[in-house]
């Protein structure tokens, strides 16, 4: 009478978990337009910098609050970088009269492109629907 239970399946393929809210908001309806909006807030940022999600986010915040959500993650995004790569740009160059800024070239190469691989995971989160927040980021807006 003891029903073993069937082995789990390792291979076996996860259910993807609905796409996570911001904490006690209202569940939204996110349309197609909707993805395609807050994909394009990522991929201009991309871009224009801060220019394009800034505008995006500004026509479209009212109107739907998943682009006003992703508007704004791109816009914080790209003011942090913004500052970031200022400070460094700023410091490595003030470094390099006593040679120890040689050690921060690297780091000029490096951050942009992890950028630019943030941007782009964010831009397909984005077209799937999910909530996304970048990782390291200032929240300004």
């Amino acid at each position: 009478m003891n029903a073993e239970k069937e082995p789990e399946n390792p291979f076996q393929t996860p259910v993807a978990a609905p796409p996570v809210q911001p904490p006690g908001a209202p569940p939204v309806v996110i349309t197609d337009d909707d993805r395609m909006m807050a994909m394009l807030c990522h991929l201009l940022a991309i871009f224009t910098g801060f220019v394009g999600p800034l505008i995006l986010w500004i026509v479209k915040k009212d109107s739907s609050p998943f682009v006003a959500h992703h508007g704004k993650e791109a816009l914080n995004f790209q003011i942090t970088l913004l500052l970031a790569m200022t400070c460094l740009g700023a410091a490595t160059f003030i470094l390099m009269f006593v040679l120890i800024g040689i050690i921060l070239v690297p780091v000029l190469i490096i951050v942009p492109i992890l950028a630019l691989v943030a941007e782009i995971i964010a831009a397909v989160a984005a077209q799937k629907g999910d909530w996304f927040r970048y990782p390291c980021c200032i929240r300004f807006a």
